[in-house]
C-alpha cells in the first residue's frame, strides 16, 4: 500500500508540472476524468517533459541525454511496459500498442534534431523548424484520442502556434540562446539588435506586433486544416490565441503577455466544455 501511494504521489508530480505551464488545463480535466481516461492525462505530462528537456535545458549535451534515455524507454515500454510512471501509465493501455512505434520514437528524435537549431530566417521558417518536433507530438496525440486514420494537420499547426507564442513569452529571458523567438526578417525590418531585445522600446514592440500578427493569421488559417483536437489542445490553442490577440491591441504588448490572459472560470470552463463536446461527437 505504502509504495503505491508512492507510485501515485511521483506520478501526480509530473501532472502537477504540466499544469504549472497551462493551469487552463485543471478545468479541462473536468471533462476528461483522469480514472477514466489516465493515459489522456499521461500523454499530456509526457510531451510537457519532453518539451521542457528540448527547450528548458539550457546545455545541449544534458538535453541530448535526457531524450536519449527518453528514446530507450518508449522504444522498449510496448515490451516491458515502461520504468517511468507516465510510460506504465501509457503502456497499461491498449490504445499505446495500436500505435505505430515510430510515431512514439518520433517527437524525441525529432526533439534532439532540432537542439542545435538557430534563429529562423522568417516566419515560415518558423514554422517549418518547430513542425518536426511540435508536429510529432500532435500526430502522436491526435493518434492517441482518436485513432490512427485521423489527420494530425490542424493539431500540428496550432501545436507550433502555441510553442512560438510561449517563445514569445520568454522573449527577455532567451536573449542570449542562439534561438530567438523573432525572426531574423522580423529583427531586420525594426533595425533591431540582440542587445536591444532586453529593453523595451518602439522597435521592440512593433517586431513583437509584426509577429503577433503573423501568428493570429496562422491561426485563422488552421480553422480550415483537417483534423480534430484534443480537449487539452484545443483548450491551449484558445487560450493562447486569445492572449495573442489582446497583446497585439496592448500599448505594451510582451507586458500583457508576460502577465498572461485573465481568465474567468466560466469563460474557461465553456470552453473545455465544447472541446469535449466536440471530442466525444467525434469518437461516438
Amino acid at each position: 500500500m505504502i509504495e503505491l501511494v508512492e507510485q501515485n504521489a511521483v506520478l501526480q508530480g509530473f501532472i502537477d508540472k504540466w499544469l504549472a505551464v497551462q493551469p487552463q488545463q485543471r478545468v479541462a480535466l473536468a471533462f476528461v476524468d483522469g480514472r477514466r481516461y489516465p493515459g489522456h492525462v499521461a500523454l499530456a505530462a509526457l510531451e510537457q517533459e519532453l518539451l521542457g528537456a528540448a527547450y528548458g535545458i539550457r546545455e545541449p549535451l544534458v538535453a541530448t541525454a535526457k531524450l536519449n534515455w527518453w528514446a530507450e524507454e518508449l522504444a522498449g515500454a510496448p515490451a516491458s511496459g515502461g520504468r517511468h510512471p507516465l510510460s506504465q501509465v501509457l503502456f497499461d493501455d491498449e490504445r499505446a500498442h495500436a500505435i505505430a512505434s515510430e510515431l512514439w520514437l518520433a517527437p524525441v528524435l525529432a526533439a534532439m534534431a532540432q537542439l542545435e537549431q538557430g534563429t529562423a530566417a522568417d516566419f515560415p521558417a518558423q514554422i517549418e523548424a518547430a513542425l518536426p518536433l511540435h508536429g510529432a507530438l500532435a500526430a502522436l496525440e491526435t493518434a492517441w484520442w482518436y485513432g490512427a486514420e485521423a489527420s494530425p494537420a490542424r493539431a500540428s499547426r496550432v501545436a507550433v502556434l502555441n510553442h512560438l507564442l510561449h517563445a514569445l513569452v520568454r522573449l527577455q529571458q532567451d536573449v542570449e540562446r542562439d534561438r530567438l523567438p523573432l525572426p531574423m526578417a522580423c529583427l531586420a525590418r525594426h533595425g533591431l539588435s540582440r542587445t536591444q531585445l532586453r529593453t523595451a522600446g518602439a522597435a521592440r514592440q512593433q517586431a513583437i506586433r509584426a509577429q503577433l500578427g503573423d501568428l493570429l493569421a496562422s491561426w485563422q488559417e488552421s480553422s480550415t486544416l483537417a483534423g480534430p483536437l484534443s480537449v487539452f489542445r484545443a483548450l491551449e490553442s484558445r487560450h493562447a490565441s486569445s492572449l495573442a490577440r489582446r497583446a497585439a491591441r496592448a500599448g505594451d504588448a510582451l507586458a500583457v503577455l508576460q502577465t498572461g490572459q485573465p481568465r474567468t472560470a466560466l469563460t474557461t470552463a465553456l470552453q473545455a466544455w465544447q472541446a469535449a463536446r466536440a471530442w466525444r461527437r467525434y469518437v461516438a
